[in-house]
Order: structure tokens, then sequence, then C-alpha cells
């Protein structure tokens, strides 16, 4: 600004502005200006040096104008430019502190001029100085304006100051409830999603990461029908008619990238905003385990209910049954018979023996017995197991019985019979499931939860057979759902019910050709149903 009004006044009146000091004091302010552009690091630490600046470049105005006539020269106005940087840097403080230094300078310089009582030499348009009343009319008209320059640019600053310390104030608070917002999103348990009016994703939390398997990256953007596999006929519009109206929550089959398949329950909600319905808002649950339990509750209250109505109609068999076969080894031992009369008195006894068993078997079920508690070595009852399979007519060459047990005790309070027909039942099964050998592994060990805690007793029976196929998972804890052409089909009902009777689960996995395993978990604190009911 400086540069360009010396060289438009020297343009339009040559002469009329000392030339090298003018041009030299304007060097000299572009030298200062370099100077403090390498000491703004140091302001921090050494603060005297922003009053140092800024009284320098009240100096240099003076100069200036001690230089274009004083009184009557065009760059007085130049005080305010200091005057302005001060309130900016400074406030309140520097504003005025500059103000007064302006003030006071520019006054000496005017007094100075007419204690000369002549007009300076820089002055080349002017013969003498204006009237000493135009004089202090100028003086003070300037030294007003510094002062209300000073007043005004301080005010605004302090504004400025206070309204810029309020908006990173709530800049930050902003921040931190959008961080807090976002880690009690990512914090929710269940899938969180939301869409815009046309369907596509918006969001996509932690949850719906882990259930789906997708990340929220390659989530946002798409549409929901086609991330969450919902029904062709759930689209935007229909969710948003179900969120409205407030229609219970949708379950459906799930399948994720790993291939892995799952149950998802999703339940849509209007998205509203201020200005109303901006989308829709979803929340899904992977439900799988509990639709699970939700079927083994179903299949266990269905089970007791035909248990108690069956096994008195098992009783009342038995009895009647026992006199019939008892009749027919009397009549057998007495009557001369023919071979073939003889035979088919041979069929109706061993019949009758099976039909015995059946029943027996059925009572175990349904009315398990009142258990005597012991400590048992449960590495005794999968040896004792694999030994007795070992001598089992099912046996042959190709099959090779293993039992994997630890070195130390494992002791388990429960009744040695249950236990033993647990171990029995599952290996039995699992020999035929192999007709044509493979590898039966019978195994314990003892699960901790935590230090301190006894823990878990889980009994492993893994076959190398022909599986179960995935549509049969469901029902094999049904009674008289036998896969094989021997047995009564009640013997993973039992196992079931006995190890739901000890508070523990039995868990099934299995591949069809491959082979089946099932553990048996058992807490080690649990005492059974049936030691506390007849």
């Amino acid at each position: 600004m400086l540069l360009g009004s010396a060289i438009l006044i020297q343009f339009k009146s040559p002469g009329s502005q000392p030339g090298d000091p003018f041009f030299l004091l304007i060097g000299l302010t572009y030298a200062l200006t370099a100077i403090w552009a390498l000491m703004l690091k140091h302001v921090q630490r050494v603060p005297w040096l922003v009053d140092v600046q800024l009284a320098c470049d009240a100096l240099i105005v003076s100069v200036i104008v001690q230089l274009t006539g004083g009184v009557t020269s065009y760059f007085s106005t130049l005080y305010t430019l200091p005057i302005i940087a001060a309130s900016m840097v400074q406030s309140w403080r520097g504003g005025l502190m500059v103000g007064v230094l302006s003030s006071v300078i520019y006054s000496g310089l005017v007094l100075g001029q007419y204690s000369d009582g002549s007009a300076i030499a820089t002055a080349r348009t002017a013969d003498l100085l204006p009237p000493v009343r135009v004089a202090i009319y100028t003086v003070g008209l300037n030294v007003f304006g510094f002062m209300a320059v000073a007043t005004l640019s301080g005010y605004l600053a302090e504004g400025l100051r206070r309204t810029g310390a309020q908006l990173e104030e709530a800049s930050s608070q902003l921040a931190d409830l959008q961080a807090f917002s976002q880690h009690v999103i990512n914090s929710l348990t269940s899938g969180l999603a939301t869409t815009d009016t046309t369907g596509r994703l918006l969001t996509f939390n932690r949850a719906a990461e882990t259930i789906t398997g997708i990340a929220a990256s390659a989530a946002v953007g798409r549409p929901v029908t086609e991330v969450l596999q919902l029904p062709p006929s759930f689209g935007s519009a229909a969710a948003a008619e179900a969120a409205r109206t407030g229609l219970p929550r949708i379950e459906f089959g799930y399948t994720r990238d790993d291939g892995r398949h799952i149950e998802l329950g999703i339940s849509p909600a209007p998205l509203l905003t201020p200005r109303g319905e901006s989308g829709v808002l979803y929340t899904f649950q992977d439900i799988t385990e509990a639709k699970k339990h939700e079927r083994e509750a179903r299949v266990q209250q269905r089970l007791a209910a035909v248990g108690e109505m069956a096994a008195g109609i098992a009783h009342e068999i038995r009895n009647p049954l026992a006199s019939m076969a008892g009749s027919i080894q009397i009549l057998r031992q007495e009557l001369p018979l023919t071979p073939e009369q003889s035979q088919l008195m041979d069929i109706v006894l061993r019949e009758s023996e099976r039909l015995n068993d059946t029943i027996r078997s059925f009572l175990a079920y349904a009315r398990p017995q009142r258990s005597s508690m012991l400590e048992i070595d449960v590495r005794r009852i999968v040896t004792d197991a694999a030994a007795l399979l070992e001598n089992s007519a099912e046996l042959t060459p190709a099959h090779k019985v293993v039992a994997d047990v630890p070195a130390d005790p494992l002791l388990f309070r429960a009744d040695e019979a249950q236990l033993r027909q647990i171990v029995w039942n599952l290996a039995t099964n699992g020999l035929r499931a192999m007709p044509h050998g493979g590898k039966l592994r019978l195994s314990v060990r003892q699960d901790a939860d935590a230090p301190g805690n006894p823990g878990r007793v889980v009994i492993s029976v893994a076959d190398e057979g022909v599986g179960i196929p995935p549509e049969e998972m469901d029902g094999i804890f049904q009674p008289f759902r036998g896969a094989f052409a021997r047995g009564t089909g009640l013997g993973l009902s039992i196992v079931h019910r006995i190890v739901s009777d000890y508070g523990g689960e039995v868990q099934v996995t299995s591949e069809r050709g491959a082979g089946t395993t099932v553990n048996v978990v058992l807490p080690m604190t649990a005492a059974p149903v049936a030691s506390m009911s007849s």
C-alpha cells in the first residue's frame, strides 16, 4: 500500500515527495516485516516481541507522516493499520496501547511543526502551515479516529475471540457427543443399519459387521435387500410401511460370505428426523442359537407330555406281557411240539423279550430311577465301555476302538449306572454307524471355565461313519427315531434325558459321509433332577 501510494503521488506530482528517504523507509518496512516473520516462532516464549513490533510499526508510520508533511500528510490514516493489528493480536490491551502511542507521537509531530513556526522542508506544495485552529481540529479528529478504531477493533477482536472460543468448545462437545454416540452404536449387541428413502444403506454398526461378515465400507451405499438378503417383497417401500404400522419382526435364513448359514430376526422402524421420515432403521439379531433352544424346548415339552402318558401305558403292558411269556414257556416245556411249532414258540418268546427290552428302555427314559450319587472316576467308565466294545459281536477287523483319557483321575459325582448308560448308548450308536469299519474314539476331559471354577466334564464319542443328514438333526433326540435296524430307537433319547437332568447339554456335529461327534457336557457342580424326584 505504501509503495503503490508513493509511486502514484510521484506520477501525479513529481517532486512533491522526498524520494530517497521515503522509498528507503518503505524498504525498511519490508525488511522489518521479514524479521517479524522469522521471529514468529519465538513469540509464545518471548511475548514482548509483539509489543516491540507494534511500537516499531507506529514509529515507521510516524516517520512517513513526518516526511510527507506532518499535519498536512495524507498518510496519517496509516496509524490505523498497527492499531487494528494490535487489537487483533492483543485485543483491548494492544489496540488501546498502540492507539495512545500513535496519538501521542502524532500530536508531538504537529506540536513540533508549529513550535518551529515554519513548514517542514518536505511540504513543497504549501508555503505555510494551516491555521492553528485547523491544525488543532485535524489533530483532534485524527486522535479521536485513532481511539475510536482502537476501541471498535478491540471490541470486535474480543467478540471474535469469544466467539471462536465458544465455537471451539461447541465443536469439541459435538465431536465428543458424536464419538460417544458412535461408541454406543458400536457397543450394541444387535445389528443396526439405516437406509435412505431409496433403500440404500447409510450406516452399518460393528455388530452388523460381525453378524453378516460384511465390512461397513463394503455395505454402505448398497441396497439393504442385497446386503441383508431380505425377501424380494420386503423392499424399501414395504419396509417403511411395515415400520409405520408396527408389524412384528420377520425371521429368515441368511448365508454369510464364509458359507455359514444362520437365522436372522429383523425389525424395521421409521428413521425420523426434523425434516420428517428420511428412511428406515433396521435392527437385527443372529437368532440361530435362540431358535435351536426354542426347538429343543418344544421337543422337551412334547416328550414330557407324551412320556408321562406312555409310561403308564407301557407299565400296564409289561405285566400281561410277562404273563404271556411265562405261559408260552410252560406250554413249550409240557406240550409235545413239532419242530415247526417249537420254532414258532421260540419266535414268540424272542419277540416278547425284545418287546420287554423296549418297554424297559422306554420306562428308563420316561421315569428315571432315583440316582445313587457317588464320586466316580469317569476315566473308568470310558475305558470299560471301550473294552466291552472290543469284545462285542458287532466289532469286525475293520473297526478300531480308541480310548483317550487323562493321566490323572477325573472325579465326578453322579449315578454310575446312568453314566455307563450314556457312554454305552453313544458308543454302540457310533459303532453301528460304521458298517464298513472305521475308528471309534471315546474320550473324556475336564474344561475349566475360569480360575477357581471346577468347570465341566466333557465326554466325547467320535466315529467315522455315515453321518447324520442335516434335515434329521432336529429329530435325533425324539423317541423311536432310530436310524439302525437293530435297537429300540430310544438310545439318544435316554442320553438326552439323563444329561438334561444333570443340567448339561448334548452337542452333536456331523458331516454326511465323514462321521459324527457327540459331546456330552456335564457341569461339575450339578445335581441330577432325578435324585430329587421319584
